[in-house]
């Protein structure tokens, strides 16, 4: 169902792809807008290893076109070093294909968005994190993306550098 990479030499391992989904800070979901056309929209997230989190409001076009059509992909963008006189962009990227659901459970939604506040205040204390997330509590609306598929890639120099280092 899901295409090979053409450029197989550049691909990550699922290790490499993981790295840069735990460390990045945001990503692109890109979804079904409406009149068909494309819904991309950059967002904070959190990624557990198995499962990616997003949070958001209660309604809007991402809800609607997730609520149309919970099919959506994930990118994030782990390097980006812009070579001028090369002409090249030294990059590390990975895309994730999934299926949305809306978390309902409040435990789910409370397990979920608390993975998210320790990502992004992680000096924060918990009675903190606690009082913020429950003042935020009512409008708070959290996405789960469950992978059905994963790729990363690296530009073509930093493959060649990898494989003249072995």
């Amino acid at each position: 169902m899901f295409r090979e990479m053409r450029r197989k030499r550049q691909m990550l391992s699922r290790e490499e792809s993981d790295a840069i989904l735990r460390e990045g800070t945001s990503g692109v979901l890109a979804l079904s807008g409406d009149g068909g056309y494309p819904y991309a929209v950059p967002l904070s997230y959190v990624y557990d290893g198995e499962r990616i989190f997003f949070h958001c409001a209660k309604s809007g076009h991402k809800l609607d076109a997730i609520r149309r059509d919970p099919k959506a992909s994930f990118c994030v963008i782990g390097q980006d070093d812009v070579v001028p006189s090369k002409y090249t962009t030294y990059f590390q990227s990975v895309i994730v294909f999934g299926t949305l659901r809306i978390l309902e459970d409040d435990d789910e939604k409370r397990r979920a968005v608390e993975l998210l506040a320790v990502k992004y205040a992680p000096e924060d204390s918990e009675e903190r994190r606690s009082q913020t997330i429950s003042q935020e509590w009512k409008p708070l609306c959290m996405l789960e993306m469950k992978i059905d598929h994963l790729t990363g890639k690296e530009g073509i120099e930093l493959t060649k550098k990898r494989i003249n280092k072995q």
